[in-house]
């Protein structure tokens, strides 16, 4: 390792950015540098301008675009300590999309779709809980409270513990499991001793299952989380209560899932189903004057 990679990740480890935030920018300066066949230190502004663009040419998701610019501003604003205002290099306005969202039923099939136990497993805790793949992956034996029925998230996004509800049927589910598996430590272990999952590994199995039963929609384990919200959501839980579930730092960002249920749009009843309605109610309000001449007093 360089002493400059080393100075930027020190530079990270100082200011608390998560372990995924880190290995991002990383990521992003190794492939910056290796564009240009320099040293990053050698680079300047109509450089990051350069490779920002090809980003754009080879039409990557402006979130990934975001996290680069993020990512190469932070190297030379901080580990470099170049004075560059953040308006030199350009953040993209990332286009707001819904997310895809599962019926009760796709869930239930995706479910019965993985073929391992632990997978299953993996995909009904994401469903049951409403976690993240990485905050998954990141869950140990021990954060199973069946006392309280919780489950506790340590340093999810934004570093924040928080905890999740553990129903009866999951916890049935955990305890087959675990008599089948044994965890001792990680609840999902990998493959090497002493490690967790890797979140790929998860990504994988949960795109085999949606094809094993034939869903035509795209599926993430992230979907499960979006149906988790989305279902509470129509089942009438309020926003608040789903926002400290998911550990959204703003409500903003759960309002989201208003916009999706499909439940929440059918039950609203349109206003052009009350015209009528409207009508017939002025109509009877209103009696026959007859001296009303049709003029405008």
């Amino acid at each position: 390792m360089t002493p400059l990679r080393q100075r930027m990740i020190d530079d990270m480890r100082m200011r608390n950015l998560s372990t995924n935030t880190q290995d991002a920018y990383v990521r992003v300066v190794a492939a910056f540098a290796k564009q240009f066949h320099r040293s990053p230190d050698q680079l300047g502004p109509d450089h990051v301008r350069e490779y920002l663009l090809q980003l754009v040419r080879r039409k990557v998701a402006w979130s990934t675009y975001n996290v680069a610019r993020s990512a190469l501003h932070f190297f030379y604003r901080v580990t470099l300590k170049m004075d560059w205002s953040p308006g030199e290099i350009v953040c993209a306005k990332s286009p707001k999309r819904l997310p895809v969202i599962l019926s009760r039923d796709e869930v239930r099939r995706l479910l019965a779709g993985a073929r391992r136990i632990k997978t299953r497993v993996m995909l009904t805790t994401i469903y049951a809980t409403g976690v993240r793949v990485s905050e998954l992956v990141g869950l140990k034996v021990t954060d199973i409270d069946s006392q309280r029925m919780t489950i506790r998230v340590w340093q999810g996004k934004g570093q924040k513990d928080r905890y999740v509800m553990l129903s009866e049927k999951l916890l049935t589910v955990l305890r087959e499991y675990w008599r089948e598996h044994r965890p001792t430590d990680w609840l999902f272990p990998g493959d090497k001793s002493g490690r967790p999952l890797a979140r790929r590994v998860v990504l994988t199995n949960c795109r085999a299952a949606a094809r094993r039963v034939g869903l035509t929609k795209p599926v993430t384990p992230h979907t499960l989380r979006h149906a988790f919200a989305t279902h509470l959501l129509e089942d009438g839980v309020d926003l608040r209560t789903i926002q400290a579930l998911l550990g959204h730092r703003s409500i903003r960002t759960t309002a989201l899932y208003t916009y999706v249920s499909p439940e929440k749009v059918r039950s609203t009843r349109s206003p052009f189903d009350t015209l009528d309605d409207a009508r017939a109610s002025t109509t009877t309000a209103l009696p026959n004057d007859p001296t009303d001449d049709g003029g405008v007093s």
